[in-house]
C-alpha cells in the first residue's frame, strides 16, 4: 500500500491481494483514525461479498470473478475501542452491469484508489438502534445515551 497524507486528507493505493476492510481497519488502528469518511474510492475487486439488508441481516451475495470498483463510499468510527469501516460499494462486471451494496468482503485487484477525509481530534461512533436493528453511526458518542 502506498500512503499519501496531507493533513485531514488522505490518498491510499492498495495493491493486489489486500482485504480492503482488513486494510483500512490497520490503517485506522495505526493512525489512530476515530473518526473519518471514506470519499471516494476506484479500481478492481479480485473477489468479494456484497450485502442487501433486510431488516433482520445481510442478504449475501458473491461476486463471481474481478470486478470494477466503480464507486466507494463510508465511514470510520469506533467500536468497543477497535476500528469500524463500514463501506458501500458499487461493482460492475464483464457484462457492465452495475451490482451494489454493503461491503461485506473485499480483495482487490491489480489496484485500488481511495480518498478519506478524517477528523482530526474528534470521535464517531456506532451505537445500536433498535428501529434499524443495526449499529448506526454516532457523531456524537460521548453525548449518546447507552
Amino acid at each position: 500500500m502506498q500512503l499519501h497524507r496531507d493533513g485531514a486528507r488522505w490518498v491510499l493505493r492498495l495493491d493486489e491481494g489486500q482485504e480492503l476492510l482488513a486494510t483500512l481497519s490497520e490503517l485506522a488502528r495505526t493512525h489512530g483514525l476515530r473518526a473519518g469518511i471514506v470519499v471516494s474510492g476506484i479500481g478492481m475487486l479480485r473477489r468479494g461479498r456484497i450485502g442487501y439488508w433486510n431488516g433482520r441481516e445481510y442478504e449475501a451475495h458473491e461476486l463471481d470473478g474481478p470486478h470494477e470498483l466503480v464507486s466507494l463510499h463510508g465511514s470510520i468510527a469506533e467500536l468497543d475501542g477497535a476500528p469500524s469501516v463500514h463501506l458501500h460499494v458499487a461493482v460492475a462486471g464483464k457484462d457492465h452491469r452495475l451490482l451494489g451494496g454493503h461491503l461485506l468482503e473485499g480483495t482487490i485487484g491489480i489496484v485500488g484508489e481511495l480518498y478519506l477525509e478524517s477528523f482530526e481530534g474528534e470521535r464517531f461512533g456506532r451505537r445500536f438502534d433498535a428501529r434499524a436493528n443495526l449499529k448506526l453511526l454516532d457523531l456524537e458518542p460521548a453525548a449518546s445515551p447507552p
